[in-house]
């Protein structure tokens, strides 16, 4: 009697523990080199549009559902950057190399494998910055105010006609103005150096031009010029090609001296939860499929070799590029050049 009670009860104790195992509120801890759960969490500071093009179809085609986060660069790189030791994402789809460079340590080294079908310039060359779509600087017009005016690159900006009529915004603040600074320096500069006395004198002038305005926003910039208060401003293409794409009466223009067209990279986070999923994520950004849906739909612009593009988006080989310009060297430059702008901005006051 007293051996079947025995029995009986540690039938009963296995009965619980896997009752128990069963019933538990917490998730399965993943075994150590076990599959990853099919999850992945995104901080990103991309555009609404850009979003929902392409991460409702990766999570189709992967199975893997993504948690999106959605904030300004500042924000999703500040939150990385707090969870360092113990990062809550996996991917940060923001800004690109220039502003990225000195958070370098808070990503993983991963190239992709679609990495040499990218055009020339924009392929992974750090190890973690991995250019997927470009959003260059340009100029906006508006059509009408101009009236047939040359407005063909920075040296038209000059024209005493368009004095207090230009919208720009101030590059300590505005990523945007930065580099469209960075576009005017290098393409003004002697030989294409930035920091020659040829490219701030051209600043000194276009600053007097300017007639004291000064945008607050990026969004300011190329809503000023569709609304009638500037006849041109700096920008991205994004939203400029965008109000062209919806029937505004602005156009786009890329300066004859030549634009910046730095790449919009996604980065995966160092030490995050799911490394195998967040490069299957960095892949599918790079993809044919991808590149093509976004160049045919939207108003950013793809990067890799061979990638269809929307008629309404200007041909990649009637883009001039800034001549000698260096992501590395501006990112590391980036405070003294700031720094330079607002004294010059101060003596023309």
């Amino acid at each position: 009697m007293k051996k079947s009670t025995k029995i009986i009860s540690a039938v009963l104790a296995s009965l619980m523990l896997v009752a128990a195992g069963c019933s538990s509120d917490k998730p399965a801890e993943k075994k150590a080199g076990g599959p990853e759960e099919k999850v992945l969490t995104v901080y990103s500071a991309r555009s609404e549009q850009l979003n929902n093009a392409v991460i409702p179809q990766f999570e189709k085609d992967t199975g893997i559902k993504v948690n999106l986060v959605v904030a300004g660069t500042g924000e999703v790189l500040k939150r990385a950057k707090s969870e360092k030791d113990n990062p809550l994402g996996d991917i940060l789809w923001a800004a690109d190399e220039t502003m990225l460079s000195s958070s370098k340590d808070l990503f993983m080294e991963y190239t992709s494998t679609e990495n040499d079908k990218m055009m020339d310039g924009f392929k992974n060359k750090a190890g973690v910055f991995t250019p997927a779509f470009a959003d260059p600087t340009v100029m906006i017009v508006n059509t009408e105010l101009a009236n047939g005016m040359k407005i063909d690159g920075f040296e038209d900006l000059l024209n005493p006609a368009l004095k207090g009529k230009i919208a720009f915004g101030d590059p300590v603040n505005s990523s945007s103005a930065f580099q469209s600074l960075m576009a005017m320096l290098y393409g003004m500069g002697k030989n294409g150096d930035p920091m020659s006395p040829e490219a701030w004198d051209y600043v000194d002038k276009f600053i007097a031009n300017l007639g004291g305005k000064m945008c607050n926003s990026s969004s300011q910039v190329y809503k000023g010029v569709a609304g009638g208060e500037y006849v041109v401003g700096l920008t991205w293409e994004d939203p400029a090609a965008n109000l062209v794409k919806n029937g505004a009466k602005v156009k786009v223009v890329f300066p004859v001296e030549g634009a910046i067209f730095p790449g919009e990279s996604v980065q995966i986070l160092k030490n995050c939860k799911h490394p195998e999923n967040a490069k299957k994520f960095v892949d599918y950004m790079l993809s044919e499929k991808v590149q093509n849906a976004v160049g045919m739909n939207l108003t950013v612009r793809p990067l890799r070799k061979g990638a269809t593009l929307a008629d309404y988006m200007t041909p990649n080989d009637k883009i001039k590029l800034a001549p000698n310009y260096d992501e590395k060297w501006v990112s590391e430059n980036k405070a003294k050049i700031t720094k330079m702008f607002s004294e010059h901005m101060e003596k023309s006051m």
